[in-house]
């Protein structure tokens, strides 16, 4: 049976963890750090690098190397985060066929998922490694902010990368668990999550049975460390052009340099009070030869030009106590999570409004993982140890006549859940109702998003509102929504799982699943040359059982017959060359086979269904 892990997808660095023995662990990747850059480049040649790498080519190759995407999951292209970001990411944003925002490198257009998945692989290299066991399944965390959409994006981001994704675990749910674990004292805690993309707050209550009960939960998912960074940016790209008449935002290299000294500068000023900002030849100007950038950063400064960003913060906070029905006071303990929270000014700010100095019993950049690891292992022993009960962020309901939103199931309800309530045609005639299914918290519908739609036909044709449709909306543990219509008067019912769309088709989905088997079957043969020809047999041996199979299947299609003899053709073509090839030859051998079985058992399942 393969491992379960948890790991944490994160803006700025991601981390992946395991129970080992009787205790979670952050597992290490190969160049010994805890965390990996959540950053990650195409080369010239087509090779892909992630992490640490991708960090120190980045300053020679800005256009084709990707960050802080996790703020770009499931956003569709006009909307105002994706029209920000383009203004100051040094990748190109463009939109995507279903409107989605996508990236361009080296003129391949890549969706946020799919490059969210090569992040969520390398993890998945990462587990494999220590655990020396196939990792093929995760809970993966998410920002409790995230809304549908950008759920759905991480759950394709995991198909694409091989894993399958048996929980999304909001991320303070995820650090509660963590900091709270094996300690049954009640007590209520406030999770103030501050990472690099993203903030939440959550308020959880652990009974004395040690049960998870989450009270509370909101945020904003544009909001965190990038911003930060854009504004001392921002502050020195202004110097830069007070002083020298130069924009720096017109030079990507130039503008990568300073993105990586404002950041470490940032991180510095946590402790100590002033920094020396100094990038030699930062640019070169016709008429005065090379510059150079220099100035001194105060933790003063920083605090001054990020003070609303702070206040945000908390304004959120207020907002998810008035959720809870609690005042500060009444927490009795803060916990701090992700990244940002070790700035001085916001361990301050957060300290005031509690009234209370924060726990600093916890990692913040690796407590997330740790939770998302204790779930994983309790699912993969089938433990009861761990009981978790979890809100719904967003509210849910329908597009009623005139384009209004009727809230049926309101943010944090507790789930699962279930409701029902009645609707009346609103003309006469109607024998059609359709259903938008909406989520968001405005009474406008144009100002929620749009999850799905669907019609219940067949309804007896009678003046506005004689007929009566009785809607019923579920959320399970794992927060798929379901949405039924009956026609009371017929017994007629219609009933949907609502899966939001992070705008991939199922096609491109299974393109995408394909090309990542490739990559990572090659990768890994590349790794273990030695055992490559037994692999390659294998493959051959697996793929000939399957054939016949596929042949009885779907040689009946054209469409069929051509990708079984596809298939048949790669086995030939192998099993004609592998004696006497290289190991290099092999690993070619192991990543178009890898291609193969997946494409064929793909086609297999559809055409079965």
């Amino acid at each position: 049976m393969s491992r379960i892990v948890g790991i944490d997808l994160g803006t700025t660095n991601c981390c992946v963890a395991v129970v080992d023995g009787d205790r979670p662990r952050v597992i290490p990747n190969k160049h010994g750090y805890n965390t990996t850059p959540s950053v990650l480049a195409i080369q010239e040649d087509g090779t892909r690098v992630v992490g640490q790498i991708a960090v120190r080519q980045a300053i020679t190759n800005p256009h084709h190397t990707v960050y802080g995407i996790k703020r770009l999951m499931g956003r569709p292209f006009d909307s105002e985060e994706v029209e920000h970001a383009r203004a100051h990411c040094s990748f190109e944003i463009i939109a995507g066929p279903s409107g989605d925002a996508r990236i361009r490198l080296h003129d391949k257009e890549h969706s946020v998922a799919e490059l969210s998945a090569m992040f969520l692989q390398e993890m998945r290299v990462v587990a494999e490694d220590f655990t020396h066991d196939r990792v093929d399944r995760a809970v993966v965390t998410v920002p409790a902010y995230f809304n549908d959409n950008q759920r759905q994006a991480v759950r394709d981001a995991g198909r694409v990368a091989g894993l399958d994704v048996v929980r999304i675990l909001n991320e303070p749910t995820a650090a509660a668990l963590a900091y709270g674990f094996g300690q049954a004292t009640a007590r209520t805690l406030a999770v103030y999550d501050l990472g690099g993309g993203t903030f939440d707050i959550s308020i959880v209550y652990i009974d004395e049975e040690g049960e998870f009960h989450v009270v509370a939960t909101t945020g904003d998912s544009y909001l965190g460390g990038e911003d930060f960074d854009e504004r001392l940016m921002d502050f020195v790209i202004a110097a830069f052009h007070r002083d020298h008449g130069v924009d720096l935002r017109e030079h990507p290299v130039s503008l990568t340099r300073v993105r990586q000294a404002v950041q470490k500068a940032k991180a510095d000023l946590s402790s100590v009070t002033s920094v020396d900002i100094n990038l030699p030849f930062i640019v070169s100007n016709p008429s005065t030869g090379p510059l150079n950038l220099d100035y001194t950063i105060t933790r003063e400064q920083l605090e001054s030009i990020t003070a609303d960003l702070v206040t945000r913060t908390l304004q959120i906070c207020e907002v998810g106590l008035r959720y809870a029905e609690m005042q500060p006071e009444q927490v009795d303990e803060v916990v701090l999570v992700g990244g940002m929270t070790r700035m001085p000014a916001i361990q301050r700010a957060v300290e005031d409004y509690f009234g209370r100095p924060p726990c600093k019993g916890v990692h913040p950049d690796e407590v997330v993982a740790l939770g998302a690891a204790i779930l994983a292992h309790a699912i993969e022993t089938e433990s009861e140890d761990v009981a978790l009960h979890d809100v719904t962020a967003h509210s849910l309901g329908i597009m009623t006549a005139g384009g209004g939103f009727d809230a049926l199931i309101p943010a944090n309800t507790p789930v699962p859940t279930k409701v029902q309530e009645i609707f009346r045609t609103s003309r006469d005639g109607q024998t059609v109702v359709k259903i938008v299914v909406l989520q968001g918290e405005s009474d406008k519908a144009a100002d929620c998003a749009a999850l799905g739609r669907f019609a219940l036909a067949g309804l007896r044709a009678a003046g506005a509102g004689q007929v009566e449709v009785q809607v019923t909306f579920s959320i399970d543990d794992d927060g798929i929504f379901s949405v039924g219509a009956k026609d009371l008067e017929t017994g007629e019912e219609k009933v949907i799982d609502v899966l939001a769309s992070s705008g991939l088709t199922d096609e491109e989905v299974d393109r995408m699943m394909a090309d990542s088997t490739e990559y990572f079957a090659y990768r890994r043969a590349q790794e273990s040359p030695e055992t490559n020809e037994d692999e390659c047999l294998q493959l051959i041996a697996r793929l000939h059982a399957l054939l016949p199979e596929a042949e009885k299947k779907m040689a009946w299609t054209p469409v069929g017959a051509n990708a079984v003899e596809n298939a048949r053709k790669a086995v030939q073509l192998v099993e004609g060359r592998l004696e006497g090839s290289t190991p290099e030859t092999q690993a070619k051998h192991i990543a178009l086979l890898s291609r193969v079985e997946v494409m064929l058992e793909k086609a297999m399942s559809k055409a079965g269904s």
